[in-house]
This record gives structure tokens, sequence and C-alpha cells, in this order.
């Protein structure tokens, strides 16, 4: 395997569930991994993603020392600092929060990239993206969504979390907290107000399709962002799901898989739908699972480095016939995972295209504790070389999931992939 030419950077990817996935009580960034820049290795994070997020060792990162700009730079910054003091000395409401008007500044100048992968993140959010992939508790209501449409929607309840408890569903827009309308607010900013202290209630007014809007109270509690479901299903199938592709997804998976294949399935159904990734190590230590040998996939520098990942050694389930569920929630590693099954020929796809998340962030910690930054360092391929950027995966067998199936509790998908291992 190839060495990048500088210090080598671990990363997950960053996942995001249609923009960035998020968790209603941790911060899930589409699950990336980065490095920090203090130079010691960290508990692995992505959110992803959402997607989106993760954190390892980076390289360490030049700081300029404190005392102004460089000189090479002290004529393009001359404006900012003529608009900093003017703001300092001349705004109305004195004292201005100038930590927040340095926040402000990296926010712009990140989202001046046109990349919503490359981003700021305070303190705060940092704290949260780091605690979801490490398995901490959150206080929230469980639920990944989408921060990026008109109004923040649900992806998806957790299993056994408030928000599923109260019946929130996929599609579900969150219009009104408290009674405040959230019209043409930012999402995160949305999402935040969900958030809060366990025990307390939270009053959404929900948006569903086809039905009036209606309010629902959900009591917050301590979240413990699920990773791994497995269980036998009919006909001696055995079923896994993956909810996130966390620190201890991959030790949890074998540790289930030991357990199923002392069944002897005739079959296995892997189910990525709604996974928004994680960390790039756990996806290729996922992928080894079930695959034997071969390249899992390719990432693709700036420079034109290209750095190859190839199955590891031991997987418990390289052999069993397998069928992959995905959907337009499956993103970044989940899309590394299905994007080889379905190129090294070891399984078949069944469910929507993927979301399409092909490149991959690194998170840097910022000095004085303030936070991180996100930055997209790369992209991946397939094990064909294929980009999935914004494309995503196409399944092999297209099944959708219909809002009635949702209000049935049918899932077509699922029956689909029982059909097709019980014809091997």
């Amino acid at each position: 395997m190839q060495t990048k030419p500088r210090a080598r950077v671990w990363m997950a990817l960053g996942a995001v569930l249609l923009g960035l996935i998020l968790v209603f009580g941790s911060f899930s960034l589409g699950f990336i991994a980065g490095r920090t820049s203090e130079g010691h290795a960290k508990s692995p994070l992505d959110f992803l993603h959402i997607l989106e997020p993760s954190i390892t060792e980076t390289q360490s990162v030049e700081v300029l020392p404190q005392g102004g700009t460089p000189e090479e730079l002290q004529e393009l910054f001359a404006p900012f600092w003529q608009t900093w003091n003017i703001v300092v000395e001349e705004y109305v409401s004195q004292p201005v929060d100038q930590v927040e008007m340095m926040r402000g500044a990296l926010r712009g100048m990140l989202e001046s990239l046109g990349d919503e992968h490359t981003t700021y993140l305070d303190p705060e959010m940092f704290a949260r993206a780091s605690a979801q992939l490490e398995g901490q508790e959150y206080e929230g209501i469980g639920a990944w969504v989408d921060t990026k449409g008109d109004y923040l929607t649900i992806i998806s309840p957790m299993p056994g979390s408030p928000a599923e408890k109260a019946g929130l569903k996929p599609n579900d827009k969150i219009i009104a907290i408290d009674g405040e309308d959230m019209t043409g607010l930012d999402g995160e900013f949305v999402r935040q107000k969900v958030l809060g202290p366990k025990g307390t209630i939270v009053r959404l007014t929900i948006l569903r399709e086809g039905m009036e809007p209606f309010d629902v109270e959900i009591e917050r509690a301590s979240i413990v962002v699920p990773t791994v479901e497995a269980r036998m299903l009919e006909e001696d199938i055995a079923y896994v799901r993956l909810y996130t592709f966390g620190i201890h997804t991959a030790r949890d998976l074998k540790a289930e898989l030991k357990k199923l294949m002392q069944e002897h399935p005739r079959g296995l159904i892997l189910d990525l739908r709604y996974n928004g990734g994680g960390y790039l190590e756990t996806a290729i230590d996922v992928a080894s699972q079930f695959i034997a040998e071969g390249v899992i996939m390719y990432e693709i520098y700036g420079d034109g480095t290209k750095i190859t990942y190839e199955a590891r050694k031991g997987g418990l389930a390289t052999e069993i016939p397998i069928v992959v569920l995905i959907n337009e929630g499956s993103a970044s590693a989940s899309e590394i995972v299905a994007g080889a099954i379905q190129d090294l020929g070891r399984g078949i796809l069944v469910g929507m295209p993927t979301y399409g998340k092909g490149s991959v962030q690194n998170y840097v910690r910022l000095v004085n504790e303030q936070g991180a930054v996100r930055v997209t360092i790369a992209h991946w391929l397939t094990p064909h070389e294929r980009q999935i950027d914004g494309v995503g995966l196409q399944p092999d067998i297209v099944v959708e999931l219909t809002e009635e199936d949702w209000a049935s509790g049918d899932d077509p998908q699922l029956m689909k992939a029982i059909e097709l291992l019980k014809m091997d």
C-alpha cells in the first residue's frame, strides 16, 4: 500500500445523509476521520457525516506566532482588520463578542470554498461530533436528521429512542419547536433547539405528507447511538444491520457474526439503510468481514497521489451468499462497503440509489480549545475506480419503500432480500 508523502491521515469519510447527517443528542457530521493538530492518537469519532464524523491523530499544523498577520499577508488582510476595528470601536451594541466574531470569520472563510463538507465546528459542535462515534451518551430525542432542506427533516428515528416511541417517521419535517415557527431558520440552529437535558419536554410541530401539521411532545433522554443489530430470520437467513461506522462497530460486528455463523445460515442480509458512515478504518474492517481479498477502495488526493486499501485477512463471512440493503440515506463508509461488494461481485445490492458521498474529510483541532475545522482533502473510488460523489451507487435490484409501507410496517426491500437468498 502506498503512503501519502506527508503525515498520513487515517480519516473516516464524512458521511452526509441528504446534506449533513446529524444525530439529535449528538453531532454526526457524516462521520469522518481526521487527525488532531496535537499529534497524538485520539479515540475515533464520523459524524459522518453524518455523515459525516470522526477523528484520529493528524500531522501537526503550524500555528502562526501571536502578534499579528504574517508580513506576506498583511496587504491581503488589511480590509479584514479594518472591518474588525470598525465593528469593535463603532458598532452600536457594545461590547461586541469578539470570540463569536472570530468564529463567524472562520465559518465565512470555509463557506467561501463552496464545499458543504468543509466547515467550522465550534467547541460544542466539535465535542458532540467527537462523542458520537466514541460511544458516549447524548441527551436529546434520538433521531438522524437532515439539516439542509427548508425544514429540519427526520431521516430515521433511532431504535428504542424517544423519537421512535413518539411515532416520528422518516421525512417528517419539524416546522415549529415549543410553538416557535422554524420557517427560514438554519437547520443546525433548529437542531440545537431540539437538543436539551434528559427529562425535559420538547414540543415539536410536525409536517407529514398528506396530513395537517400536528404537535408531538417528546421527553428527552440519554441517547446511546446504536451500532450493530443482528438476528436470525426465517428460512435460516442471518440479518445484520449497521447504524454507523464508529469506534466499536467492527468489534461488535465480529462478535455478532461469530454467533450468527454458528447457526449455519444459508445467506446473510447486510442492512446499510440510513447509515451515514463513519471511520474509514472501520469501513475497511467491516468490508473485510465479507470480502476475502481484493481492493476495497482507492483514495485520490489533489496532487494525484493514490492510496490503495485492500481487504484484511480473517473475515468471518467471506463465503456466504450476501444481499446488501441500501437507500438514499446510505452514505460515505456505507457506500465504501456496498461499492466494494458490488464491484467485486460478492453480493447483490437491493433498494434505492445511495446518497453519493465520495469525498474524504480531515478534522483538525484548533488552538485555544476553539473547536475544529473539517476540510475535504481527497476523493475515494470503488474497486472499479468509480467516482460516486454526487451520484451514489445504483442498486442491482431497485425496490422502493413507500409511505404506505412505512404506515403498514411492511418492508418490501427486506422481503426482496429474503426472497433472493431463498433462491440461492
